[in-house]
């Protein structure tokens, strides 16, 4: 009798939580504006007369991750939480993750909480775990970070994590994932054709014909806040089918930004801690945490910051062919200004394009800040690269 009323117990639990978020999904139908327009997510578009279950589908599969405490100390000596300062690593982590997800279980991928998952999802899960061995964790991506100047517990800008990215990816030797981030608004194609060709880190591996790109645009869309002539070509880019998403947000406040409708944007919020999810090497990981079950969050293209960084994955030579042709025919035939220029050749004026090669990563992560309220004192909002 014991075990039947524990189990009616832990079923009225499953069940209330399920409703809950159907509840808080009907909240966000209810609550979208009344337009015709399509929502578009991550390249995919969605009618809501006809499509609203698979949107929220959609939505509730992408991978979440947000602030989480009690981890073992970064660098050993140093914060076991990232609240209050970790939140663009985080939305780099999203980012980051959407690309594993398209490479390994592809765009129409769905999460199902009640469905045993492929066991690619649970490595990938595994690539993002708050522990110093997890390839992509915070620990590794705040002490990598000490590279690009910024001690350990210290506000990132989206330039910075998209830096901070293409260094991890190199340590990488399951995805042999390349990361190109542009310069000066230019994307150059013989320098990513080169960067997708390199020969992987492992000499034991053959070459690869094409490894999966995360292209990653850092962009100033403004000074102080995003000029309305690029709201249209902004809003191009998540129907692209190579969409990733883009990292951007308000100042010290960093959202992953994943589609729009009308002229509001969608995004995911990592500004909630949670506990660290403590998972052995190789075994499923416990999931729900890392999938936002609550109503998704929107705000108005024009309240974004200017500084933002857009997200693209080509899983092929192909599909980086195709992105290049959109790139021409939507945002750069058809607009007088443009966000970025995608050009043949290296331009002659630059230093020598070389393909990163794993750096030298020495900290002790003696170097994280001993005072939260210093986190706000830099001047450093979003990174200005061109105005």
């Amino acid at each position: 009798l014991c075990m039947l009323a524990l189990a009616l117990i832990k079923h009225y639990h499953v069940l209330a939580k399920y409703e809950n978020q159907i509840n808080a999904f009907s909240e966000f139908l209810e609550d979208l504006p009344d337009v015709d327009e399509p929502v578009w997510i991550l390249g995919a578009r969605y009618d809501l007369k006809t499509k609203k279950s698979e949107l929220l589908s959609d939505v509730r599969s992408r991978l979440w991750f947000t602030y989480r405490k009690k981890f073992s100390p970064i660098g050993g000596t140093g914060p076991s939480s990232d609240a209050g300062w970790g939140c663009m690593l985080r939305c780099g982590q999203m980012i980051l993750a959407q690309a594993l997800v398209c490479r390994h279980l592809g765009r129409d991928w769905r999460w199902d909480p009640e469905k045993r998952q492929p066991k690619e999802y649970h490595r990938i899960l595994h690539c993002f775990l708050d522990k110093k061995d997890s390839c992509y964790s915070i620990h590794q991506m705040a002490q990598m970070g000490v590279g690009e100047g910024k001690s350990v517990g210290e506000w990132y800008g989206p330039n910075t994590v998209a830096q901070v990215l293409k260094k991890l990816a190199l340590f990488d030797d399951w995805n042999t994932l390349a990361v190109y981030v542009s310069m000066d608004n230019t994307v150059v194609i013989e320098d990513i054709s080169q960067s997708c060709s390199e020969t992987p880190h492992l000499r034991s591996q053959r070459p690869l014909d094409w490894r999966p790109l995360l292209l990653v645009i850092p962009l100033r869309m403004g000074i102080n806040s995003i000029n309305p002539v690029y709201i249209q070509a902004f809003k191009e880019c998540f129907k692209m089918p190579q969409s990733c998403g883009v990292l951007g947000g308000k100042p010290n406040l960093a959202y992953y930004f994943i589609g729009f409708i009308d002229d509001e944007l969608i995004y995911l919020d990592p500004h909630t801690t949670q506990q660290a999810v403590d998972t052995e090497s190789g075994s499923a990981v416990d999931d729900q945490s890392y999938h936002c079950q609550r109503t998704p969050h929107r705000m108005k293209i024009t309240s974004l910051d200017p500084s933002v960084a857009l997200g693209f994955f080509c899983k092929s030579e192909e599909d980086f062919d195709s992105w290049c042709d959109l790139v021409q025919q939507e945002l750069l035939k058809k607009r007088n200004l443009r966000m970025f220029e995608l050009v043949e050749k290296h331009p002659s004026h630059w230093p020598p394009f070389v393909p990163p090669t794993k750096p030298e990563v020495q900290t002790t992560g003696a170097e994280f800040i001993e005072s939260p309220d210093k986190l706000f004192e830099s001047e450093e909002e979003f990174e200005i690269l061109n105005v």
